[in-house]
């Protein structure tokens, strides 16, 4: 495993209601300090050796594409997405962010490009473990991982609920809660990976307020990760409202992340199936970055890519092997955000 240190890119068309003026006129400091909370300047990747898509979670994810209409074998496909981490984890390092990349051999982990969500960090020194819903997926935690992450930040406890999964309950990390970490909220899609049970007893640990509703796609299916419909950064946020099934759950999440002083990028569940939700911000050496995939940067329109602009520079990944699986950039990222030791 290595660690590469940093070096030197609505709406349907806008945003539902403004921004209050006092959030767009905090001074500078203030800003920084925010950006800090929610942001983090590192994340851990994943580089799988053995990439597939998972046939243990096609059932619950839309998003996936079965590997049979895919022209290409499958050691093709796992030398593709390879290349395609390392290559992303390149384009973060050069945006600044500080990227602690991580080498997986195991043929029975498919989906080890997707750290987040089986662990989470938090300021206060504290890594989460959680519970998945897919069997195989449950040896992604890894215990080196965690003292990678010992190495070079302060971690005063790991908080492991992956019991929850012997009395089947589950909460697959920073994929089923988006968390607002300015405002205290984790903005949660309840679905089979994310139990109301589970995902109320973790976030009360946290201190964490909830906002759960039910977000679906064009065919009705429960979409699977909050954070393929939803993604909430420092002064904006991208959302998938058309998704959730009620109209009083669209205007809870609208009114909250307004009151949160965000501009609110609306997508469409069209936008939505080219992971143009499926975004995190980070902190670079010059302010902060959107990363998200080439597809769903491309999927935004000019409109909606000028709010996003306003607030941080896009940093658009290819990752087009990757996301056969299901998930796209967000996925791949787990942020750091433990104090330095």
């Amino acid at each position: 495993m290595t660690s590469v240190a940093p070096s030197r890119r609505a709406s349907s068309s806008a945003s539902p209601r403004p921004v209050a003026p006092t959030a767009r006129a905090a001074a500078p400091d203030a800003e920084e300090a925010r950006l800090a909370r929610q942001s983090p300047a590192a994340v851990v990747m994943v580089r799988p050796r053995h990439f597939t898509p998972n046939p243990e979670t096609a059932a619950d994810n839309a998003f996936q594409t079965d590997p049979a209409e895919v022209d290409a074998t499958r050691a093709e496909i796992a030398v593709r997405a390879s290349a395609e981490v390392t290559t992303a984890a390149e384009a973060l390092r050069d945006a600044g962010v500080r990227v602690h990349l991580v080498d997986d051999e195991r043929a029975d982990r498919p989906d080890a490009v997707f750290p987040n969500n089986w662990f989470s960090t938090h300021a206060d020194g504290r890594v989460l473990l959680y519970p998945m819903h897919s069997p195989n997926r449950r040896s992604e935690r890894r215990a080196d991982v965690v003292e990678l992450l010992r190495a070079s930040y302060r971690v005063d406890a790991v908080v492991d609920h992956s019991a929850l999964e012997g009395v089947g309950l589950h909460v697959e990390g920073t994929g089923a809660l988006v968390l607002d970490h300015v405002g205290r909220t984790a903005y949660v899609a309840l679905s089979q990976r994310a139990d109301r049970a589970a995902v109320d007893l973790v976030c009360r640990d946290l201190g964490y307020d909830v906002e759960a509703f039910v977000a679906t796609d064009a065919d009705d299916v429960p979409i699977y990760h909050t954070n393929v419909m939803m993604s909430v950064a420092s002064r904006v946020a991208l959302v998938g409202l058309d998704s959730i099934a009620s109209a009083s759950g669209r205007r809870r999440v609208a009114d909250r992340l307004i009151a949160s002083g965000r501009e609110l990028v609306a997508l469409s569940r069209a936008q939505l199936a080219e992971f143009a939700g499926n975004a995190l911000e980070l902190r670079g050496a010059d302010g902060p970055v959107l990363a998200l995939s080439s597809r769903g940067w491309d999927a935004l329109t000019r409109a909606q890519r000028a709010v996003v602009s306003r607030h941080a520079r896009p940093l658009p990944l290819d990752v087009p092997t990757i996301e056969l699986a299901g998930g796209s950039v967000r996925c791949m990222l787990a942020g750091v955000h433990l104090p330095p030791r």
